[in-house]
């Protein structure tokens, strides 16, 4: 089982960032999909969450109508989309599949600064 992230960097205020998340080795189609955060000293945060059956999603309060998490099944990604940041939102950012079973990748790092 594999989660890969890629699609971080360092970014100015205001701008934007895609994330991607590979997945391999499970039913990726039947598992939920959620990006955390942990910012240094900080508890890691769930950010965003897409389901497997009705595709709805949910998001964090401090990110809401700036992110979009989406999923593409053929391809076995779950993306966010990552709009209008903010330094807060600097952070090492992580996806992880939910349902029989609990997977995690290692992370992307995000910074943003001028």
């Amino acid at each position: 089982v594999q989660l890969v992230e890629s699609g971080g960097g360092l970014v100015q205020p205001g701008g934007s960032l895609r994330l991607s998340c590979v997945a391999s080795g499970f039913s990726f189609s039947s598992y939920g999909l959620r990006w955390y955060r942990q910012a240094p000293g900080k508890e890691r945060e769930s950010v965003a969450t897409i389901y497997q059956s009705v595709r709805s999603t949910t998001y964090a309060n401090s990110v809401k109508g700036r992110f979009t998490i989406s999923r593409d099944n053929a391809e076995n990604t779950v993306y966010l989309q990552m709009n209008r940041l903010k330094p807060e939102d600097t952070a090492m950012y992580y996806c992880n599949a939910f349902s029989f079973s609990v997977y995690w990748g290692q992370g992307t790092q995000v910074t943003v600064s001028s």
